[in-house]
């Protein structure tokens, strides 16, 4: 996604910036075109009309709506007043939520990642993780695959703090890693509540991506508040830690014959 961007960043090769954005969309389309593609190998058309429908389940209950473009945001506010400086930095009279803000989160659902990596993420690795490991170990080892995904991007700096990943040292690439880590614990856990939507895991990953490059930046106008990922790394990570002990690490993962009964009795997608 990342490489030739990279090796012309470091001198290695001189490529036209038009080389650099096709591969750059060549790689966000890698965890799609993986998931259908592996679908298709492993459970054939049958396979694929079942992902399809996942991805745009949407009968899931307005509570899981309120909690990815609400509570999620909520929670990272809460995550950033704790740092030094930010209280005071607060603009009380700031609209997180406008009609930009609502066009960036289309945007950033379509073009910055969520719907083009949570068909893979979510619609073909999760459940399989899940099955080998359960939902806790899964849930782990696929965030730290996400975050892997994520690295080469991170090599090329940065001024911008909002870019997605931050740009920076070792260290800093370490606290991003680990909120995606949480952050992906925390998408496990909406989907196994909505019947596997991977609808629902495009928007908490599209919340999440939004609010911090958009919305906090309206309430929190320093740029020494939200110049590192830290305060998001303590959101992620103290949620995901909340819902592993309130679902004793299950993370709304049910047995199969709850499953069956669920979807025998629930609405169609």
């Amino acid at each position: 996604m990342f490489l030739p961007g990279l090796l012309t960043y470091y001198g290695v090769l001189i490529l036209s910036p038009s080389v650099i954005r096709l591969s750059a969309i060549a790689g966000l389309l890698g965890p799609i075109l993986s998931g259908f593609i592996m679908t298709a190998v492993t459970e054939g058309r049958p396979g694929i009309s079942c992902l399809l429908r996942r991805v745009v389940r949407w009968r899931v209950g307005l509570r899981w709506y309120l909690f990815a473009l609400i509570g999620l945001p909520a929670v990272m506010v809460l995550a950033t007043i704790i740092r030094p400086g930010a209280l005071e930095s607060l603009d009380v009279s700031a609209q997180p939520i406008t009609l930009a803000y609502l066009n960036a989160f289309v945007s950033m659902a379509i073009i910055g990642g969520p719907l083009f990596e949570e068909p893979g993420w979510t619609g073909f690795a999760q459940p399989r993780l899940q099955q080998m490991y359960g939902p806790l170990l899964g849930g782990l080892f696929l965030g730290g695959l996400w975050a892997l995904w994520h690295l080469p991007g991170f090599l090329i700096p940065s001024e911008d703090v909002r870019d997605i990943p931050p740009r920076g040292t070792v260290l800093d690439f370490a606290v991003f890693a680990l909120a995606l880590v949480g952050l992906r614990l925390i998408i496990i856990w909406v989907v196994n509540n909505t019947r596997d939507s991977v609808l629902m895991a495009i928007l908490v990953h599209a919340s999440w991506n939004t609010f911090y490059a958009t919305g906090l930046i309206r309430l929190f106008p320093t740029p020494a508040v939200l110049g590192s990922y830290s305060n998001l790394t303590v959101a992620a990570c103290v949620l995901a830690l909340a819902l592993i002990a309130a679902t004793r690490g299950r993370l709304g993962c049910q047995d199969e014959a709850d499953r069956l009964h669920e979807e025998t009795t629930a609405p169609p997608a």
